[in-house]
């Protein structure tokens, strides 16, 4: 193995939770109590969808644009000042790099907020690289991301570790041909099962990566 794709969200930084109690914050710092079931009804719509539905239901006096970025301002907040790394994060990366292991990040969140949270976590400069898609470019469905990411490290998909928490994104990876670590995500625990007959390795927390096994997989 050449190098380490690492996905940011759920993977590295604790911040899923977050996301999918962003419709509850936005909702309580308005004064109304969500109702039951709200977060699973919206969970597969668009911002969009999402933002129309918030201003069809909720007595809000608020276009669906300025709910959008009304929820946007406090997902923006929570990555600038809030959330912090998973458990043997930031341990695991600083080990890659006394070891010159190389490594990337490749994620869908905005770049402006995963950047703020990189260098508010002082881990920025560890990374060769950050990608995020280009614009127009799909996500995770798709290996684009992954296959830019593993020419940087100036490798093939076969010599590079992908180390993801999602289930779609880690079968999106396997089937491009890399080597597919799935990282447990209370979250999305309901995946579980299914990663862990899917993936080259599981872990319950990247402190498990932090092994001689693990290191001695790169030349």
């Amino acid at each position: 193995m050449k190098g380490i794709i690492f996905d940011l969200d759920g993977t590295l930084l604790d911040s899923m939770g977050m996301w999918r109690s962003l419709d509850m914050r936005f909702l309580r710092e308005r004064g109304i109590e969500p109702p039951e079931g709200l977060t699973d009804t919206v969970k597969n719509m668009t911002v969009e969808e999402a933002c129309d539905y918030y201003a069809a239901q909720f007595d809000l006096h608020m276009t669906p644009q300025e709910i959008g970025e009304a929820v946007m301002q406090l997902a923006a907040d929570a990555y600038r000042y809030e959330m912090q790394l998973k458990p043997g994060a930031a341990e695991l990366l600083h080990a890659l790099t006394a070891r010159d292991i190389p490594f990337g990040l490749a994620s869908v969140t905005y770049y402006e907020l995963l950047e703020a949270a990189l260098i508010r976590l002082d881990i920025r400069d560890l990374f060769r690289f950050v990608l995020t898609p280009r614009p127009g470019e799909p996500g995770k469905e798709v290996p684009d991301l992954y296959l830019r990411s593993a020419a940087l490290l100036g490798a093939e998909p076969q010599e590079t570790v992908v180390v993801e928490d999602a289930l779609y994104a880690a079968k999106t990876a396997k089937r491009a041909g890399f080597y597919t670590v799935g990282v447990y995500e209370p979250e999305q625990a309901a995946d579980w099962d299914a990663m862990q007959r899917l993936c080259d390795r599981t872990v319950l927390s990247l402190g498990a990566l932090h092994t001689p096994e693990f290191f001695g997989m790169f030349t």
